[in-house]
Order: C-alpha cells, then structure tokens, then sequence
C-alpha cells in the first residue's frame, strides 16, 4: 500500500531556472548566456553534449525574452514571413539540419535591436555543414557558450532532484555508490533512478544500494556482448 501511495503522489519535472544547477564548470556558460541582451551582435551558441542543460537554460532565456522557439528538424520548416515581427529566436538542435538560407538570415537580423538568435547544438557552429560560403563565416565568427558534461557536485544534485520527483529519499551510501559509478551523464542518470524505482515496485523492496548493484551489472554485463 505505502509503495502505491508513493507511486501516486509522484511529482512531476521542473524546469525553472531556479533549479538549474550551477557549479564551477557550468559558471561560465551560465553567465555568457545572462549577459543578454548585450551579446556580441545579438548571437549566442550554447554547446554541449545530451543532458548538460542546454535545453533546460535555453527554454527559460526564451520566456524571459518572448522568443520565437524553433526546433531544427522538424515536420514542417518555419516560413521567413513566421519571423518577422522583430522577436529574438531560439533554435534548439541547430547542428541537426537548418535550411542555409533561414539560419543566414536569422544570424543577419540578429544585430537588429530586439532580434537575438540563441542556437543550441551538440557539436560547434563551425563544425555545421554549410553551402553558402556567406554563412560559413558567420557560423565560425559565432560566440560559443560551453556546457560541459556534469561534475560531480552537479550530478548529485540531478540524482537528489530526480528521486526527488518520485517521492523518494535516498540513502546517503546509495548516493556516493552511484556517483562513483554511472555514467556521467544526465540522461543516465535519470535512467538509472527510474529503473530503480521500477525494480524497487516489482520486486517490493526498498530502493537501495543492492539494488543500484543489479542494474550497473547488468548493464555491463549487456555491454560486454556487443564487445
């Protein structure tokens, strides 16, 4: 019973800036994206792998300047005519396939009072493919913001927010254990509290340390077949 009132009350994710997590490696990505709206002619690039929180930070800088927000890749590629009523624009997944023409002139309005660009990506601006000789300078001439791959005190944070989500208190020893073990990774780290909730649901027990051990073994027991 107490498991399934557990299960119900189970919260729901937050994405406020106030639960960002900042710590010395993020500082100064944090702050490079702050400065708005003073950037360097209006553009900003936020950097860096899956889970470091670009996402997180750039959806709270669009609702603070009403951007536009884009999405690179999606269905149906926004019309030029969408974007002229002088709003900033966010591109999430810039370096996942932008039309030449669209991200040449979102960067070249971007100097214009009011139309920032904030583009968000996984790999540098000067490493995106581009045919248009124009756009390739640009896209080498953008100020970058690094996001690195959590630290510790940022990934224990993540993992004490993430049980906390689902209404559960974790032992101080099954936090250390983890830390020295998983992947350093937000997205694994969230995997890795979800599926312990699920095992602790299916097997009746406790979330714990032996049972973090069963499914860092498994996985790397699943690891070592494709080796």
């Amino acid at each position: 019973m107490a498991r399934q009132l557990r299960l119900e009350l189970r919260r729901q994710p937050s994405f406020r800036r106030e639960d960002f997590i900042i710590s010395p490696s993020n500082a100064a990505a944090v702050q490079a994206l702050d400065a708005w709206p003073n950037w360097h002619a209006g553009r900003l690039a936020l950097v860096g792998p899956a889970g470091s929180g670009k996402s997180h930070l750039a959806r709270c800088w669009a609702r603070r300047a009403h951007a536009v927000v884009l999405v690179a890749g999606a269905d149906r590629p926004p019309d030029l005519s969408d974007l002229q009523d002088g709003r900033p624009v966010l591109i999430e997944n810039a370096d996942q396939g932008v039309p030449d023409d669209l991200l040449f002139h979102l960067i070249n309005r971007a100097d214009t009072e009011g139309c920032s660009l904030l583009l968000t990506a996984r790999t540098p601006p000067a490493t995106w493919p581009a045919e248009l000789p124009d756009l390739r300078s640009r896209l080498n001439a953008l100020h970058v913001a690094l996001l690195p791959e959590p630290d510790d005190e940022i990934l224990e944070a993540v993992l004490r927010k993430l049980f906390r989500d689902r209404n559960i208190k974790p032992s101080e020893e099954l936090i250390s254990y983890l830390l020295k073990r998983i992947e350093r990774s937000v997205p694994y780290a969230r995997s890795i509290v979800d599926r312990l909730d699920e095992l602790a649901d299916a097997e009746q027990k406790p979330v714990s340390r032996a049972l973090a051990r069963q499914i860092l073994e498994s996985d790397a027991e699943t690891l070592n077949l494709f080796e």
